[in-house]
């Protein structure tokens, strides 16, 4: 993970937003990432709609659909009326709503954990890796 070993890396989760155009078929693909750090009281979201890639897997994906709930998920994370009911919460209640199972075209991964001293540039890093 990012940071030198020692002073200023704190503890991170991380799940990755994947796009389930046809949950029969089983197929994912991976469309952004949600990090949380307790220590600095951070929930971001960070995503990448490849359309020609979630075209392939189903032709006739809701490609509006999957961006606003793409942009909804980034909404909760900066809270205020983007986050709508979430707004008041705190950032690792956000993120646990975030991350809850659900049964949408738009699903959280597995929460995985890590070590960082930059939670903001560990999403941007995790984006590039695992999404685009």
């Amino acid at each position: 993970m990012n940071g030198e070993k020692g002073a200023g890396r704190e503890v991170f989760e991380y799940a990755l937003l994947r796009v389930v155009p046809r949950v029969e078929r089983g197929e994912t693909m991976n469309a952004g990432v949600v990090v949380y750090c307790r220590a600095r009281s951070l929930v971001v979201a960070r995503t990448h709609l490849d359309e020609q890639r979630l075209r392939a897997l189903d032709p006739g994906a809701d490609l509006d659909g999957v961006r606003a709930a793409l942009r909804a998920a980034e909404g909760v994370c900066h809270g205020g009326d983007a986050a709508g009911q979430a707004a008041d919460e705190a950032p690792g209640i956000r993120f646990r709503w975030l991350v809850a199972p659900r049964s949408t075209v738009v699903q959280p991964g597995p929460v995985h954990t890590g070590l960082t001293s930059d939670p903001e540039a560990e999403a941007e890093r995790l984006l590039e890796l695992l999404v685009r």
